[in-house]
């Protein structure tokens, strides 16, 4: 899962990259500071690994694990090549999702290139930028499926489908925002236009803001009601407190998060709205040699899962030893388990879900 951190100079992009992958990405308060994309892969917190490593007394664990792009500061005129706009608008082109970084926290020592804080102008003229870069790719896209329609009348189905974006966006709406048939999505998907992909929007607050989640932060709300109207999810994060959390080690983690009234840290709200928003779960492996997560998308069935571990898994599929993770863990060993006939034989039809612990049996 590779997601691309964007926003306007100086929201807390880099600040926010820097915190939840460590990776040590410039920040400065000036705009540009970022040109080529840092890149960090960051490991998915998932409590099952360790208590299945306990159960199995594995030697090591290996989480899955999230790629987090920073791309650099669009700003008005991106798509025209303003700022260096058209190469950072080909980096947003490379990731699944993106995370659009908005600020929502007023101080006078941090320049904002509009002079002022209004994150739904900051919103827009990002988007704006991307509907601009849409609208060139649909321009040549028209004009050569309207060539090949006159001999191949077949095509008028995508011409229609290929304005009816056109217009949304000339209306200033995203791609997302619009419904699709099955057919019609899948059509749009190879398209991979930029207004398409799905989005959270990451509100930046001050840590006072943080223990309502944002609720009494006019900036947040506003947009929270601009989200819901293009189908995208808000996460809200201090960027400033990501960074001090990621210095520290768990225990001091926990106790931190507990001190500022809160359950879990940004970047766990952050992977799991990532989860959701693109559909993904995770199955477990475990053994005396490693216990592991991989993800997959929702709806995936045994023989793709496999696959992902190796290509052979799915070519030779056989079947599926699967247990959910709860009734193994309730049970305490998979020896009881199958005593109790929690452990099922699932064969090439069967759907994964998320937490099953799966054994596959296969043969090339």
């Amino acid at each position: 899962m590779k997601l691309g951190i964007v926003g306007l100079p100086n929201v807390g992009k880099s600040t926010l990259f820097n915190a939840i992958t460590q990776a040590g990405a410039e920040s400065a308060n000036y705009p540009f500071c970022t040109i080529e994309p840092n890149v960090g892969v960051v490991s998915v917190p998932d409590e099952r690994l360790l208590k299945l490593k306990e159960l199995y007394n594995s030697e090591k664990v290996v989480p899955t694990a999230i790629e987090f792009c920073d791309i650099a500061g669009l700003v008005r005129g991106a798509s025209k090549g303003e700022g260096l706009g058209n190469k950072f608008l080909s980096h947003i082109r490379e990731v699944e999702s993106i995370v659009h970084v908005v600020r929502c926290f007023e101080d006078p020592n941090v320049v904002h290139v509009d002079g002022s804080v209004d994150p739904i102008r900051d919103i827009e003229t990002i988007n704006i930028e991307l509907i601009f870069s849409d609208i060139e790719v649909l321009e040549r896209r028209i004009q050569k499926t309207q060539k090949a329609a006159k001999s191949d009348k077949a095509l008028a189905g995508e011409l229609d489908i290929l304005n009816r974006i056109k217009e949304t966006l000339e209306n200033n709406m995203s791609v997302r925002s619009m419904d699709f048939t099955d057919d019609e999505r899948a059509f749009v998907k190879q398209l991979n236009l930029l207004t398409d992909k799905p989005v959270i929007y990451v509100t930046n607050v001050s840590e006072d803001d943080l223990s309502d989640d944002g609720a009494s932060n006019e900036y947040v709300n506003k947009v929270r009601e601009f989200a819901a109207m293009e189908n995208a999810q808000v996460v809200v994060i201090c960027a400033q407190i990501e960074a001090e959390i990621s210095e520290l080690d768990d225990s001091e983690k926990s106790e931190f998060l507990k001190d500022l009234g809160l359950n879990e840290s940004g970047l766990d709200k952050l992977i799991k709205a990532g989860y959701s928003l693109l559909g993904l779960i995770s199955f477990l492996t475990a053994g005396p040699k490693e216990v592991r997560a991989w993800t997959i998308k929702a709806g995936t069935k045994a023989p793709q899962a496999g696959g992902k571990i190796h290509s052979d898994i799915e070519r030779g599929f056989i079947r599926a030893e699967t247990i959910a993770y709860d009734d193994l863990i309730s049970v305490g060993t998979m020896t009881t388990a199958k005593e109790k006939g929690l452990v099922r034989l699932e064969g090439k039809d069967y759907v994964v879900k998320d937490g099953d612990v799966i054994l596959f049996r296969f043969n090339v």
